[in-house]
C-alpha cells in the first residue's frame, strides 16, 4: 500500500513538472498587468539574479553545446522576465516615485545608491556602457558565431551522415548507437537555428531597457511635478534614481544571460568545460609564462611605472612557471620508470612448443601505429574489431576467428597489413595525428593534403590535417580518423573473404548450436548422410555468392532432405539456394515488390545450355562465345549502376552454376540468380538484356 502511495505521488511530482513551463509563461505575463507590491518586486528581481548566475554557471560547465540544448528557450522566458519587471516597477515608480527612493522596493534602491553613490550622473552613464557591453559587444558578437554556426552545422550535415554510415557499414557502431548519432547532428543544426534567432531577444531586450530608462525619467518628472507638487529637483533625484536602479538591476542579469549565450556557442566541444580548457589550454606552456612574467618585469623596472604591481605579478609568473616545468619533467621521468626492458632468456631446445600456428586472421601495424592498438594511450582499435566481429556474426551467420594484433618492425611506421592464414590480403598506411578524408564522388572543392585512396574501396582520398575536418565534411568528404581507417579496412576483408573464414571447426560450432533447438535435426544429417566436408562446402558456396548463413535450420533441413540421393555440393548448393529464395531476394530488393533485373536473350540461353550439355565436364564455352557473354554482361551491368539499380542477373536454373561462377572475376558486382530463387509473389521487370551472337 505504501508503495502505492508513493508511486502515485512520483506520477503526480512528473505531471506538476510539465506543468511548470506554462505556468511559468502565464505569471511572467500576469506581471505585466496585475500591480504587484514593492517586497514582492524584490523577490522576483532577487530571483532574476540568481537565474542569470546559474545559467552563466550551468553553460561554463557543460562540455558540449547540445548539454544545454534548452538555452534558447531559457533565453527567451529570461527575457521576458526582464521586461515583466521592467513593467511592474516602471508602473510602482511612477505611481508611488514621489514618497522616496524606496517607493519600488530595497533591490532597486540599493542598485541606485550602492552601485552608482546615489548619483544619478553616474548611474546614466554606467547603464549606458553596460547596455553597449551587452548590446555591442556581446550579444552581437554571440548572434554572429552562432549564425555562422548554424550555416556550417547545415553544411557539415551529408558529411556527419556518410561518416556515420560508414562507421556502421564497418561494424564501429550499432543501429541505435548510428540513429542516436544522427539525432545529435539534426539537434545540433537545430541548436544553433534557434541560438541564432535568440540572439535577438536579448539584442531587443538592450534596446527596450534604453527606451524604458527615457520614458520613466520623463514620466517621472511630468508626474512628479505637475500630479504631486514637486520640485524639478527633487523630481529628479527621486526618479532618475528609481529609474537608474530599475536599468542596473535588469541590465546586470541580461549582461550576464548574454555572457552564458557567448560561452555557449563559442566554446569548441570537449570533454572538459570552460574551467577546465582554459586552465589546461593556457597554462599548459611553462617557456610562455616566462617569457611573460619577464616581459612584465621588464615593465616594471621603467621609471614611472606602479613598481609593486609589475614585479609582484611578474614574479608570481615565474614561480608558476618553476612549478609547471618541474611538474612535467616528473611526469616525464615516471613515464620513463615505467618502461620495462625486454628481459633477454637463454635459449632452450627445441621443442614442439617452437611450433608456431598461423593465425587464421592477423594484424600486423608499424610501431607508429601502436597507439591505435594500446589501451594505455586511449587507443580504441581492439574496441572496433571487437565490434566488427560482432556485427558480422549478426549479419552472416557464425562468428569469425579472433583477430591476433602484433607489431612489424619491417613495416613502414605508418603501415599495415591484413593477413589470412599467413598470406598477406591487404595492406595501407594510416597517420594517427591526421584524418582521411573520402571523395564520395561529389565534392565541391579540393583540399590541402596528402592525396592518396581508401585502402578498403579504393576511392580517392586525401589525408588532411584535425583542423580542416569541419570543412571536409561543409565540401561533401567523408572524414574518418585512423582507427576507423584500418578498422574500415579490415572490416572489408572479412566480408568478402568470408568463404575462407569458415573452416571444419566453425561449421561444428554452427552445427552445435542448431543441435541445441533442433538436436534430431543435426543428428540425422552429419554424418550419418553428409560428411562435415560436403557441408563445409556448401555454406563457402553460399558465401561466395555474397550470401549469410543465418537460417541454418532452412540449410540444414534442405540438405537432410536431398543428401540420401545426391552428394555433389554443387548441386546441393543450388537447392538450398531455390530454399532460401526469398531470402536473396529480399537482400538484393530489401521492399521492392517488382524486381528490377538483367535478363538473357532466349537464343543465348539456348546456346549455353547446348554448350554445357554438349562438354563433358559441363563447363566448356567456347572463347568467342565467352567473349561476347562477358562483354555484354559487363555493359548490363554498369547500365543497371547507372539507373541506380541492384546488378542482378536472372537467368535458367541449369546455367546459374556456370555463369555465377564464370563472371564471378570477371563481374564482382554482378549477382546471379535463377527464376527458380524467385519467389511467387514477386514480380519481375527486365530492364537490360545480354544478348550474344555467334
Amino acid at each position: 500500500m505504501d508503495l502505492t502511495v508513493f508511486q502515485n505521488f512520483i506520477k503526480r511530482a512528473s505531471n506538476l513538472r510539465s506543468l511548470a513551463g506554462p505556468v511559468l509563461i502565464v505569471m511572467i505575463l500576469a506581471m505585466m498587468v496585475l500591480p504587484l507590491p514593492p517586497f514582492l518586486l524584490d523577490i522576483l528581481f532577487t530571483f532574476n539574479i540568481a537565474i542569470a548566475v546559474m545559467v552563466l554557471l550551468v553553460s561554463m560547465n557543460t562540455t558540449r553545446a547540445l548539454d544545454f540544448a534548452a538555452f534558447p528557450t531559457i533565453l527567451l522566458i529570461t527575457t521576458l522576465l526582464r521586461l515583466s519587471l521592467n513593467v511592474a516597477s516602471t508602473r510602482i515608480v511612477l505611481l508611488e516615485g514621489h514618497t522616496g527612493p524606496d517607493a519600488a522596493g530595497k533591490v532597486i534602491e540599493s542598485f541606485g545608491h550602492f552601485l552608482v553613490g546615489g548619483n544619478y550622473a553616474v548611474g546614466i552613464v554606467v547603464f549606458a556602457i553596460l547596455v553597449v557591453i551587452n548590446f555591442v559587444v556581446i550579444t552581437k558578437g554571440a548572434g554572429r558565431i552562432a549564425e555562422v554556426g548554424a550555416r556550417f552545422t547545415l553544411d557539415a550535415m551529408p558529411g556527419k551522415q556518410m561518416a556515420i554510415d560508414a562507421d556502421l557499414n564497418a561494424g564501429l557502431i550499432g543501429e541505435d548507437v548510428a540513429r542516436k548519432r544522427r539525432a545529435e547532428i539534426s539537434q545540433e543544426a537545430d541548436f544553433y537555428g534557434a541560438m541564432d534567432g535568440a540572439s535577438k531577444f536579448v539584442r531587443g531586450d538592450a534596446v527596450a531597457g534604453i527606451i524604458i530608462l527615457l520614458i520613466n525619467i520623463i514620466g517621472g518628472l511630468i508626474v512628479g511635478v505637475l500630479q504631486h507638487n514637486l520640485d524639478i529637483a527633487t523630481a529628479a533625484k527621486y526618479y532618475t534614481l528609481l529609474t537608474i536602479g530599475d536599468g542596473l538591476v535588469a541590465q546586470i542579469p541580461a549582461l550576464v544571460i548574454s555572457t552564458a549565450a557567448g560561452v555557449v556557442v563559442s566554446r569548441v566541444a570537449s570533454d572538459e568545460n570552460i574551467g577546465q580548457q582554459l586552465v589546461g589550454q593556457l597554462f599548459k606552456q611553462p617557456q610562455i609564462i616566462m617569457l611573460t612574467g619577464a616581459i612584465i618585469g621588464m615593465m616594471g623596472l621603467i621609471p614611472g611605472m606602479p613598481h609593486v604591481a609589475f614585479l609582484s605579478l611578474a614574479g608570481a609568473m615565474a614561480w608558476l612557471a618553476y612549478h609547471l616545468s618541474q611538474k612535467s619533467e616528473k611526469a616525464a621521468k615516471l613515464e620513463q620508470a615505467e618502461v620495462v626492458p625486454l628481459s633477454m632468456t637463454e635459449s632452450n631446445d627445441a621443442s614442439w612448443e617452437d611450433v608456431a600456428q598461423v593465425d587464421v586472421l592477423g594484424l600486423e601495424v608499424g610501431y607508429r601505429l601502436i597507439t591505435l592498438v594500446d589501451k594505455a594511450q586511449d587507443g580504441d582499435l581492439l574496441r572496433r574489431i571487437k565490434g566488427i566481429r560482432k556485427k558480422f556474426t549478426q549479419d552472416i551467420g557464425f562468428l569469425p576467428p579472433a583477430v591476433h594484433i602484433r607489431d612489424n618492425l619491417e613495416l613502414r611506421p605508418n603501415g599495415y597489413r591484413i593477413t589470412l592464414k599467413g598470406v598477406e590480403v591487404g595492406s595501407g598506411e594510416s597517420y594517427p595525428n591526421l584524418f582521411l578524408a573520402i571523395n564520395p564522388g561529389k565534392v565541391s572543392g579540393e583540399l590541402p593534403g596528402t592525396p592518396t585512396r581508401d585502402p578498403a574501396f579504393g576511392l580517392p582520398a586525401v589525408w588532411i590535417d584535425g583542423a580542416l575536418r569541419d570543412q571536409a565534411q561543409v565540401m561533401g568528404y567523408t572524414v574518418v580518423d585512423p582507427g576507423t581507417v584500418v578498422a574500415t579496412h579490415l572490416s572489408h576483408i572479412i566480408n568478402t573473404q568470408a568463404s575462407q573464414l569458415l573452416g571444419r571447426q566453425e561449421v561444428q560450432q554452427l552445427l552445435d548450436h542448431l543441435g541445441k533447438i533442433a538436436p534430431k535435426l543435426t543428428e540425422d544429417l552429419v554424418p550419418k548422410v553428409l560428411q562435415l566436408g560436403t557441408v563445409q562446402k556448401v555454406l563457402q558456396n553460399l558465401l561466395d555468392e555474397g550470401m549469410h548463413i543465418r537460417d541454418m535450420r532452412t540449410i540444414v533441413e534442405t540438405l537432410a532432405e536431398n543428401a540420401p540421393r545426391i552428394q555433389d555440393a554443387f548441386q546441393l548448393t543450388g537447392l538450398v539456394r531455390v530454399a532460401l529464395g526469398p531470402a536473396i531476394v529480399q537482400q538484393f530488393y530489401p521492399t521492392a515488390q517488382e524486381l528490377e533485373v538483367i535478363g538473357m536473350d532466349k537464343e543465348l540461353e539456348y546456346i549455353l545450355i547446348q554448350a554445357m550439355q554438349s562438354s563433358h565436364e559441363g563447363i566448356g564455352i567456347e572463347p568467342g562465345l565467352a567473349d561476347t557473354v562477358l562483354r555484354e554482361t559487363r555493359a548490363a551491368a554498369q547500365a543497371q549502376e547507372q539507373l541506380g539499380l541492384p546488378t542482378v542477373l536472372l537467368v535458367p536454373a541449369q546455367l546459374r552454376d556456370l555463369l555465377a561462377r564464370f563472371l564471378k572475376r570477371a563481374v564482382p558486382q554482378l549477382r546471379v540468380i535463377s527464376h527458380d530463387e524467385i519467389p511467387d509473389f514477386k514480380t519481375i521487370r527486365v530492364t537490360a538484356t545480354v544478348g550474344g551472337r555467334t
